[in-house]
This record gives structure tokens, C-alpha cells and sequence, in this order.
């Protein structure tokens, strides 16, 4: 039987996607991931080098994974919030894990702030804003898009189905606030 590298560090990838969403980066344990990929621990570690650079990976597969779902579209920030809304809502997964590295390693990765910057000043050329008035706005949108994460037990019927008209109010009232993001960047643009 050949040997199918790409396939193990996918294995081992999915597998701790679920171990760190479940647990946290400090909860999640290498032998339990490498089980569940049918794999050994040091495959872990010759792939990766060590389970912090495993939640690094998983974490920047699965946020390229969701830019690719959601492109980015600075002309129409409230469509790529609600777009965004509606990914996470099908992946309610990826809000957890990224909770946990906001509780766990609060500071932006350089591939995290390198995104974010590329994406303002994206904004901000398009509406004549700065890039700190465009990363306030897109923060406070990603912010809004994530937000009913807090309220999933109001939108959620007791089988864990959503409950589609509280569901949509939410929506809505989400992409009605993100639709003042923009108009305030602008509000807030320096004179002169």
C-alpha cells in the first residue's frame, strides 16, 4: 500500500479542525487528533512542527476557505456582511473556532492583519475613506456577521433548526446596520 502524504496532513487537518473547535487550542489534545485522523502523533509534528502551528494551519485553511466562499466586495459592504452572515450560519463551527483564538492568542496572526489591511485599503480607495476609518468599518461588520452567534438560543428552535422568521429578522436587521458602516466611514472621512 502506497503511502498518500496529502491525504494524511488533510486527515490530520479536519481532525483537529474539530478537536480545537470542541476544545480549544489549549484543551485539544494531539492523540486525540491523530486518532481521529488515523494517523500517529508524529505525523502531527512532522507536518506541523508542533499543535500550535497545527491550530495556526487549521485556523488559515479554514479562513481561506471562507474568503473563497464570501469574496470580498468593498463596493457593497452590507452584501458581504449578509453573505458572510449566511456562511456562518451554515458553519456555525468556524465562529467557535475563531472565538477560541480570540480567547487564546488575542493578537492577529501577519496573514490575519496582511487580509484585513489588503481588504481596507480595498475600502477605502473605493469610498475615499482612510484605512482606519475602512478597518473600523469592516470590524464592525465582521462583528455584526457574527453576532447572532450570541443570540443562537433566540433563533434556534429546541431541535437546533433554525427558526427562519426570527432567523431573517435577524438577518435583516444585521444588514441594516451594516449599511450605516459605510455611510459613517465616510461621515468620518478627514476634511480637507
Amino acid at each position: 500500500m502506497s503511502y498518500d502524504s496529502a491525504a494524511t496532513r488533510a486527515r490530520l487537518l479536519d481532525a483537529a479542525y474539530a478537536e480545537f473547535v470542541e476544545r480549544g487550542l489549549a484543551g485539544a489534545r494531539v492523540e486525540r487528533i491523530a486518532a481521529k485522523a488515523v494517523a500517529n502523533k508524529q505525523a502531527i509534528y512532522a507536518y506541523f512542527g508542533s499543535k500550535d502551528a497545527l491550530f495556526d494551519a487549521v485556523l488559515d485553511t479554514r479562513l481561506r476557505i471562507l474568503a473563497d466562499l464570501v469574496p470580498f466586495t468593498p463596493d457593497d459592504l452590507p452584501g458581504y456582511v449578509g453573505a458572510l452572515f449566511d456562511q456562518l450560519i451554515a458553519d456555525p463551527d468556524l465562529v467557535r473556532l475563531t472565538r477560541w483564538k480570540a480567547l487564546e492568542r488575542p493578537d492577529a496572526s501577519p496573514g490575519e492583519l496582511e487580509a484585513h489591511l489588503t481588504k481596507a485599503g480595498e475600502f477605502a480607495t473605493v469610498h475615499g475613506t482612510s484605512t482606519e476609518q475602512a478597518m473600523d468599518a469592516m470590524m464592525l461588520g465582521l462583528a455584526l456577521a457574527q453576532a447572532w452567534i450570541t443570540t443562537a438560543p433566540a433563533i434556534r428552535n429546541p431541535d437546533g433548526t433554525a427558526a427562519e422568521a426570527r432567523l431573517s429578522r435577524h438577518r435583516a436587521a444585521v444588514l441594516r446596520a451594516a449599511g450605516h458602516l459605510t455611510e459613517a466611514a465616510k461621515d468620518a472621512r478627514d476634511p480637507g
